[in-house]
This record gives C-alpha cells, sequence and structure tokens, in this order.
C-alpha cells in the first residue's frame, strides 16, 4: 500500500502536479467516510447524498 502512495507522491513531485492534491485528498476522505458508516446507522442519509 505505501508503494502506491510513493508512486503518486513522486508523479506529483516530479511532474509539479500540485493543483491534483486537494483532488486525491477529498476523494480519499469521501472513501473513507462511506467505509466507516456502512455498518452504522446514518449510512442511509450518506447514501442519499450521492
Amino acid at each position: 500500500m505505501a508503494g502506491k502512495f510513493g508512486q503518486i507522491w513522486g508523479f506529483l513531485r516530479t511532474r509539479k502536479k500540485w493543483w491534483l492534491t486537494p483532488i486525491i485528498l477529498f476523494l480519499l476522505l469521501i472513501s473513507l467516510v462511506l467505509v466507516l458508516a456502512q455498518g452504522s446507522a446514518i449510512a442511509p442519509f450518506i447514501y442519499a447524498i450521492f
């Protein structure tokens, strides 16, 4: 798993694509929320947003 993050970080640093960083962080945050809320009582409300 760390290898993939290292590759992404290397790509961003080498190609100077810093504008991709907020997009990647936002996608990671949304995926984390969906995974954590999957078994909880708020899951129907989160899935209704999307």
